[in-house]
């Protein structure tokens, strides 16, 4: 008798248990809307589209390389069971363009935001003459790509209320302009001779066209993190820095600055190294945790960095 109720005991645990795991697999978000975002900045913006009603998926950790990073087969199948993807293409994720070129070929609408906000080339380097990914570090173009997300929510997603979805991208639209005007008057306390900028790879190009800069080197001088620079393109690049005069290199706060700090004490002039958080958001409290914290953020360093 005792054998059976531990028996029966047993089969009602497992069911049980079973159910409970079900439940666990349909909260995943399987039953409901799902739209996967490659990057965390373009994640950022995404979710302050779509508000609460769907549900996003961001694959790039915060302080993570968006050159390299890569993703659990776990978030692959993820991937292939979206509605949407929204990644920036142009060549930036390159670990992951397998998986977004598969949820095409699945049938999943993708949407590349890089190709639909009028891309600039790379003018020097060795990317010179390809399409440069960085387009977010100019927030007039994060208005143009506000737009295009709007569009392919609406048009993807199941069950969106696109009433809903616009009046937040409007919102959202209302604190980029802002974030413009802010940046705009903070860069022009600096004089033209002062708007020279180094960084640790060509990531500028878009804030140096917004609001009057020139990018004239970088200590890897490549649009992509994996490249590497020869001891010529350091020693031209410490001459460049000595002739201009200029007091920063701006290195992205997830990159080692070995190298700028070895170009920083070779120069004839004073120069600091500074870290900016340029192709991540960075956590909670760390002045970067959302798009416009970090272009804040950004700007306000580069502002101080080259008024000394």
């Amino acid at each position: 008798m005792r054998r059976r109720l531990v028996g029966a005991a047993a089969v009602l645990v497992a069911a049980v248990l079973g159910s409970a795991l079900s439940g666990c697999e349909s909260a995943a978000g399987s039953n409901g809307p799902l739209v996967v975002v490659t990057t965390n900045i373009l994640g950022d913006v995404v979710e302050n589209v779509v508000g609460d009603e769907v549900e996003v998926m961001v694959l790039m950790p915060r302080d993570a390389d968006p050159h390299s990073f890569e993703i659990s087969a776990a978030e692959a199948a993820r991937v292939e069971r979206s509605d949407l993807v929204v990644s920036n293409g142009l060549g930036l994720e390159e670990g992951i363009t397998k998986t977004v070129d598969t949820a095409r070929s699945e049938g999943i609408p993708v949407l590349e935001v890089g190709p639909a906000v009028n891309p600039l080339d790379y003018v020097a380097g060795q990317s010179s003459g390809m399409p440069d990914p960085h387009f977010w570090t100019d927030p007039e173009r994060m208005a143009t790509a506000v737009s295009a997300i709007e569009r392919a929510v609406v048009d993807s997603v199941p069950g969106v209320d696109a009433t809903a979805v616009s009046a937040r991208a409007q919102e959202y639209l209302a604190e980029l302009e802002a974030l413009t005007s802010r940046m705009q008057s903070r860069f022009e306390s600096l004089p033209p001779d002062r708007r020279k900028l180094v960084t640790n790879h060509h990531v500028f190009g878009y804030l140096a066209e917004r609001f009057g800069f020139e990018v004239i080197g970088a200590v890897v001088p490549s649009g992509t993190t994996l490249a590497s620079p020869s001891a010529s393109d350091l020693s031209e690049l410490t001459a460049t820095i000595s002739a201009a005069g200029v007091p920063a290199i701006f290195v992205d706060s997830s990159q080692p600055d070995r190298l700028a700090q070895v170009l920083a004490s070779e120069a004839d002039t004073p120069v600091e190294v500074r870290a900016l958080f340029t192709e991540s958001l960075g956590s909670e409290g760390s002045g970067a945790s959302t798009y416009i914290e970090m272009m804040d953020s950004n700007s306000l360093a580069i502002q101080e960095g080259l008024s000394r």
